[in-house]
């Protein structure tokens, strides 16, 4: 497969459609991983309490089989005697009941203890899967939010977590409680009539075929609701992110009949899951009464006949009593009611399941590969003169790398450089002793041959080979789509190239640390983002251990302090959802004193300029150059006037670069620079 092969164009967000065939699906439902692993979370975290709540479950079980044993006791060995005598002693049927009622209370006390227990664990347990995800989806690499609506992920944190916890605090219980129910049941029903256990067998064998088949088709609609909620989600927080556009374009009609379809996606698959769902229980209650039915019929008539061969008596031969028979038909309602329970369960254990394998989907996304071991460090020099690395924040870096150290980059204006080779006494390679070393931080960034795609199928760079040198200013102009902003994300590492290689002060970025690297570039977007917080948090946002001085220093450098301090509480004033009480201009001002606050060597200025006026970006141009003074700077912009005095500018076009030079030399040209800047058309 060639390079071109490999590579395809950028995907443009959006939910992903994630479309599974009823085939794929049925054949998804037995595998249960995801089920298995939420129970060996829950089990790891909370060993202690789930053994307590083991505990108290049995101990509720046994107390309920107590009673129904009791019924046997109560007919055969006090009642009926009593019926025979003129005077009965009613003092041993009272501390019996008083000792069957202490046995109760504990049975209470114990299904209290452990469904208290249960609430906790299952609170407790979201809490850790929101923090696992959050933890993860910050390592997740950036082509997954482009390939995933923000609302489908922000559901997952929401709907999918949320269906656990009933699931945790009442179903999983009331499951153990149910098998513990049944074998201690099982026991004793066989000690009481071995045909009539048999024949509790037979209906319970029904009951589980027609559960389990019933399950099995509402856990397939179960995933697609989940599935169908996301994409609901994901639809909203679009339109209420787009609500401005929507209106401007007079969308709301269009919006109103999407979101229908859409919710009416929803609410199919909902009620086909809770259609079936809810089939469950009266068909297995019925199948109970049938059952319970049968059960007397033939306790009955063994009963009345006074059987007493042994095939037809319990273990050991007791004989079947009228009281043998209560008790046994009080057994098969125990017996019959777990699984019913189970039968109830099916809603939350199917829609669980669903929303586990989703929480586990995002779980299970690989994390951004980072194999970097040349790491940005602060250095210092010690009284002796020498270089060295420094704990506290010094403004002076240097790279630390076990590798070979590269040159002294050149101070040459070409703009096609050489491969840089180590200096001499460097070691490091072909066999010889490689030792740390500390390279000072100058700022050259070279991309050599690089082709990119960021999807299979569609190449958008060929053959990017281009310099910047410390100080320099690189700028790339050209039409939309001309892959302008994807060199810039390959600099930063957002994405992997495919071919060629890009260098940062003679070292390959790929052996540099992905935190040290974007540590080191200042950026300002053409989305700007601003949080939820105060204006001065949202500068120090560049750099976390800022003063507030040195945020409002970079305000007053950008030309951001007068507008600030034009604020209801000036720079303590709380912004609005992304800066929404701001003007476009406004916000796009703080993002670029987020980057002055950083005060990186390399900046990337992705159209920082788009959104201010001509008088706003004249007054805030004297702040830039100030800002981007000694520093490699690569500017991204549609307006050519701004990028006039930079040492090179790179004309591309369909991911090519067909002109690069400074701006006189492209007007000289008469090429596509040329065409941009004046527009006019050169005919050939």
């Amino acid at each position: 497969m060639s390079a071109q092969q490999r590579m395809g164009g950028r995907p443009r967000g959006g939910v992903r459609e994630p479309h599974m065939s009823r085939e794929e699906l049925k054949s998804s439902l037995g595998k249960g991983s995801t089920v298995w692993r939420l129970f060996s979370f829950i089990f790891k975290n909370y060993k202690i309490r789930i053994g307590i709540v083991l505990v108290c479950i049995v101990v509720s079980a046994l107390a309920t089989l107590a009673s129904s044993l009791f019924t046997k006791t109560l007919i055969d060995d006090y009642i009926t005697p009593m019926l025979s005598m003129a005077a009965p002693d009613y003092s041993p049927l009272a501390v019996a009941l008083f000792k069957l009622g202490a046995v109760l209370l504990v049975g209470v006390v114990a299904s209290y203890s452990y469904h208290l227990i249960m609430i906790f664990v299952g609170q407790g347990t979201m809490l850790r899967l929101r923090e696992n995800l959050f933890s993860h989806m910050e390592d997740l690499p950036l082509s997954y939010f482009d390939s995933n609506s923000h609302g489908d992920i922000m559901s997952v944190y929401t709907n999918d977590v949320d269906t656990l916890r009933q699931v945790i605090g009442s179903t999983l219980p009331n499951l153990f409680q149910s098998l513990i129910t049944l074998i201690s049941t099982f026991v004793s029903m066989i000690v009481l009539s071995v045909p009539l256990t048999l024949v509790s067998i037979l209906m319970a064998v029904l009951t589980v075929r027609v559960t389990t088949a019933l399950g099995k088709i509402s856990k397939g609609y179960f995933v697609e609701r989940q599935k169908n909620l996301g994409k609901v989600n994901g639809f909203i927080e679009e339109m209420v992110s787009g609500q401005r556009v929507v209106k401007v374009y007079c969308h709301e009609k269009k919006a109103v009949e999407d979101f229908t379809v859409l919710n009416e996606q929803l609410r199919s698959s909902a009620y086909n899951a809770n259609k079936v769902g809810s089939m469950v229980m009266p068909i297995n209650g019925n199948i109970g009464n049938l059952g319970y039915v049968l059960t007397a019929v033939v306790g009955a008539t063994i009963a009345l006949g006074g059987f007493t061969a042994w095939y037809l008596c319990g273990i050991g031969g007791a004989t079947l009593t009228l009281g043998t028979l209560v008790a046994f038909l009080s057994l098969q309602k125990n017996f019959t009611r777990p699984i019913s329970s189970i039968s109830n369960e099916i809603n939350s254990i199917a829609m669980a399941s669903a929303g586990t394998d989703r929480v586990y989907g995002l779980l299970d996304e690989p994390k951004e590969v980072d194999n970097g071991n040349v790491t940005l460090v602060n250095t210092s020099v010690s009284e002796s003169g020498d270089v060295e690395v420094s704990e506290k924040r010094t403004g002076s870096w240097a790279w630390s790398s076990p590798y070979i150290v590269p040159s002294e980059p050149s101070d040459s204006g070409s703009l096609r450089g050489t491969p840089l080779s180590p200096p001499r006494g460097c070691r490091g390679v072909d066999g010889y002793e490689a030792s740390e070393r500390l390279v000072p931080l100058r700022g050259q960034v070279s991309l050599q041959d690089v082709d990119f795609g960021y999807v299979e199928g569609k190449q958008v760079l060929f053959d990017i080979s281009l310099t910047a040198y410390p100080g320099q200013k690189i700028a790339f102009v050209g039409g939309t789509g001309a892959g302008k902003t994807t060199i810039t994300n390959l600099i930063n590492r957002f994405y992997e190239i495919q071919e060629g290689t890009i260098t940062y002060d003679g070292f390959d970025v790929r052996t540099i640390e992905k935190d040290s690297l974007r540590r080191s570039l200042g950026m300002v977007l053409q989305e700007t983002h601003l949080f939820s917080a105060s204006v001065l948090d949202n500068i120090r946002y560049g750099r976390l251990d800022a003063t507030d001085e040195e945020c409002k220093e970079a305000a007053r450098l950008v030309y951001a302090d007068s507008f600030i301090r034009r604020l209801p509480q000036g720079y303590d004033t709380v912004l609005a959802a992304d800066g929404g009480n701001l003007s476009q201009g406004e916000r796009q001002l703080l993002a670029i004193a987020r980057a002055a606050v950083a005060n990186p060597p390399v900046l990337i200025l992705d159209e920082a300029t788009s959104s201010i006026d001509t008088r706003t970006e004249k007054l805030i141009q004297k702040g830039m150059d100030s800002l981007m003074k000694g520093r490699t700077t690569f500017v991204i912009a549609h307006r050519l006037s701004t990028v006039q005095n930079a040492n090179y500018i790179m004309v591309l076009d369909h991911g090519r670069i067909i002109e690069r030079g400074r701006h006189d030399e492209l007007l000289d040209l008469k090429g596509k620079y040329y065409e941009l800047y004046t527009g006019n058309q050169i005919t050939q």
